[in-house]
């Protein structure tokens, strides 16, 4: 269980209304709704007395608000020292702190890597993944120096203009694919039963959710294998076990390789940004010349 579940059930207390405390939290209305729904079925119990202003909660959802209290607090004593010590440590010894999403990490984020190297030779890179609403909640606190995040109208991270810059890395989209046969034909359609989607925190989740709501309601059926990882879900589709949407810049080789076929057309598909934020204010040399070699 996430403790940023039991940060969204505070809000929604705090704020008793799921509208309000979506804003406070950074996050699409429908998406905070899935994450305090994540945490009912983890609990077991309803948490929710009632879902209209004001929202009330019930007997369990107050209990667990008061017994997660102080370990609540005693972590972001912790992450808060933490993030201090890391910065003092940044400072002076040439340290490079970005965060990203674990996909990112593997793909978009390593190539910009790659072509940063000269430019910040000597350097140390420490790259910290996390989901997207954490990782950018870390970067607002200021505990990495740079952030490589997904931007698309279903998302909302609040990461506004008066306290940060923004530039596009790359932009990627999420194809629909499935295994193809010897004879490179696929081995499952684009409205087939039988198909892989993400975990609602994943945030290629509620990109495909926002899609498949605007197109194609009461047509898909729901995914038979949910997975919390998008290479989880590319190995599942390599092994035939159902349609997927992937990112491009992941499943680019096997598609390549024949491995995957692409389904349907570009209306099919998904298109987002892959942007790179950093604080407004001047920062060392080090995030400068990063910022600036990106912005080529």
């Amino acid at each position: 269980m996430d403790i940023k579940l039991i940060e969204d059930l505070a809000a929604l207390e705090r704020c008793a209304s799921f509208v309000k405390a979506a804003e406070a939290r950074h996050v699409t209305h429908p998406a905070f709704g899935r994450r305090i729904r994540a945490l009912e079925d983890w609990a077991g119990v309803p948490l929710v007395a009632s879902t209209r202003a004001p929202v009330r909660l019930t007997p369990e959802g107050q209990a667990l608000l008061t017994q997660s209290a102080p370990l609540l607090a005693g972590l972001r004593q912790l992450r808060t020292q933490w993030g201090a010590r890391d910065a003092a440590a940044g400072q002076g010894s040439g340290l490079l702190r970005v965060g990203t999403g674990r996909t990112l990490a593997r793909t978009l984020v390593a190539d910009w890597l790659g072509r940063l190297r000269a430019t910040i030779r000597g350097a140390r890179v420490q790259l910290r993944t996390q989901a997207m609403e954490e990782i950018c909640a870390t970067f607002e606190r200021g505990e990495v120096d740079l952030l490589i995040c997904y931007e698309h109208p279903a998302l909302s991270y609040g990461l506004t203009g008066q306290r940060f810059r923004h530039l596009t890395l790359a932009t990627d989209r999420l194809l629909p694919v499935a295994r193809a046969d010897a004879s490179g034909r696929a081995r499952h359609d684009l409205f087939d039963a039988t198909w892989i989607g993400y975990a609602p925190s994943l945030t290629l989740g509620r990109l495909l959710e926002d899609h498949l709501t605007a197109t194609r309601t009461g047509q898909q059926p729901p995914p038979t294998i949910v997975c919390d990882s998008a290479d989880a879900v590319l190995e599942l589709a390599i092994k035939g076990l159902g349609m997927a949407w992937l990112p491009h810049s992941l499943a680019a080789a096997a598609v390549r390789a024949g491995l995957l076929k692409v389904l349907g057309g570009r209306g099919d598909q998904i298109h987002f940004e892959v942007r790179l934020y950093r604080h407004r204010a001047r920062q060392s040399d080090l995030i400068e010349a990063a910022w600036e070699h990106s912005n080529r």
